[in-house]
């Protein structure tokens, strides 16, 4: 069944692919998540894809397992992205009104944010996403909208994303084999900051952390909109390898056991429970406390806030998310007390970030934080005020049927 309102975002994680499915409430306004599925992807590294067959892979389950589960075919996706590769600033545009009439147009408007983005870049970066953060109007700054206002000279400050062009391409070649369509390609942190940080806490400055498992995004909010933006290669996946070398184990197990038993702050600690588990061989046998396990996973939990409070430092905007404290998200963001961790040591307080029922219905489990990025691109739609760099399109996505066959005829060459 087809419908042409029914969207999807794909979020490209650090280890995963993750996809939702939506479709609009027309008397609620929300949307209505239809379905989803996550899929592990050992062709992408820290959101960098390092094998298209693996992503490929990966991406026709992850989506085709939604679609199932959702009982739609989906006619286009949008496709968030992650990873170091991501690069962010802020820069200044003017525009002079040279016209008799001074009233300000979208057109000025328009004209004044391509000043802003007019800027020199080397031949393998491209421009993703301009955002608009506050306009002046004659010297006057803190103009939300100056459309309709008079005045001579507009001006705009604007936080610019920029990407590599051949980790973009190479995303696209996956997404493309796989046989689906690509609307717009998203930097996955704008999208979960607007899902997830209140207009409150925009105003007033807070900092959203997005903890996956081979990267970490920052994200800082001041008055209303994005002023810094950040990707540093390490998640919780790090935190996973402590343990699997501590008990020398596999990674798969450490997962496991640290899903089911992992403790980020001392004081969740309730008793010392005795847990079984295999070795790296997968037949021996082996007993570890729930108290010794913490021992390998606080070093690292300690390191990678560390590292945020230190970029944060030295962003010099340590200040601004005072107020509005740390919002945490992400799949990292599950392990119990990982918040009080974040608490304690940057010294800000601190609150899981969650879809609230009021922007969507559906399942309980899509609104778990380690689905908040993909739930963020469903939104993408109504956030019209980010300018894009560029606009990519695959293909129109092929019917089921003819994936599959396509992927078999591939995989005999």
């Amino acid at each position: 069944m087809a419908k042409p309102d029914v969207i999807a975002g794909l979020d490209m994680g650090s280890g995963r692919v993750t996809c939702l499915i939506s479709a609009p409430e027309p008397d609620s306004g929300r949307m209505r998540i239809l379905g989803g599925a996550t899929a592990a992807c050992r062709g992408i590294n820290g959101g960098v894809v390092v094998n298209i067959q693996e992503t490929k892979s990966a991406v026709s389950q992850a989506l085709e397992e939604a679609e199932a589960a959702a009982g739609v075919t989906v006619t286009g996706l949008f496709l968030g992205v992650r990873g170091t590769h991501l690069q962010s600033f802020n820069n200044k545009g003017a525009f002079n009104i040279a016209r008799t009439d001074k009233e300000i147009t979208a057109e000025d408007v328009h004209s004044v944010v391509a000043n802003a983005k007019a800027i020199p870049l080397s031949s393998d970066r491209e421009i993703l996403h301009v955002v608009p953060q506050s306009f002046s109007l004659d010297r006057q700054r803190g103009v939300p909208n100056p459309v309709g206002m008079e005045g001579s000279l507009l001006e705009v400050d604007v936080h610019i994303v920029t990407a590599s062009s051949a980790h973009l391409n190479n995303v696209m070649k996956a997404v493309a084999q796989a046989g689906f369509e690509v609307h717009e390609i998203i930097y996955g942190l704008l999208a979960t900051g607007e899902q997830l940080v209140t207009p409150e806490e925009k105003e007033l400055g807070s900092l959203l952390v997005d903890l996956g498992g081979q990267s970490l995004s920052l994200g800082v909010y001041s008055e209303g909109s994005i002023r810094y933006s950040k990707e540093i290669g390490i998640g919780s996946d790090f935190i996973t390898r402590d343990v699997a070398v501590g008990l020398r184990t596999s990674m798969v197990t450490a997962e496991r056991l640290k899903r089911a038993h992992g403790i980020a702050h001392s004081r969740f600690l309730d008793g010392d429970e005795d847990i079984e588990f295999s070795r790296v061989d997968g037949r021996t046998m082996d007993r570890v406390r729930t108290s010794t396990m913490m021992s390998y996973i606080l070093p690292r939990v300690e390191e990678i806030f560390t590292i945020v409070a230190d970029d944060l430092q030295n962003s010099s905007y340590t200040d601004l998310v005072s107020p509005g404290g740390v919002i945490l998200t992400g799949g990292g963001s599950l392990m119990k007390g990982i918040a009080a961790a974040a608490e304690e040591l940057l010294g800000l307080q601190t609150r899981i970030g969650m879809a609230h029922p009021d922007q969507a219905a559906g399942d309980e489990k899509w609104f778990s934080p380690a689905y908040a990025t993909a739930m963020g691109l469903l939104t993408f739609a109504n956030c019209s005020r980010w300018g894009t760099g560029v606009s990519r399109l695959t293909p129109r996505k092929k019917p089921v049927w003819l994936r599959r066959l396509t992927s078999v005829f591939e995989d005999l060459v």
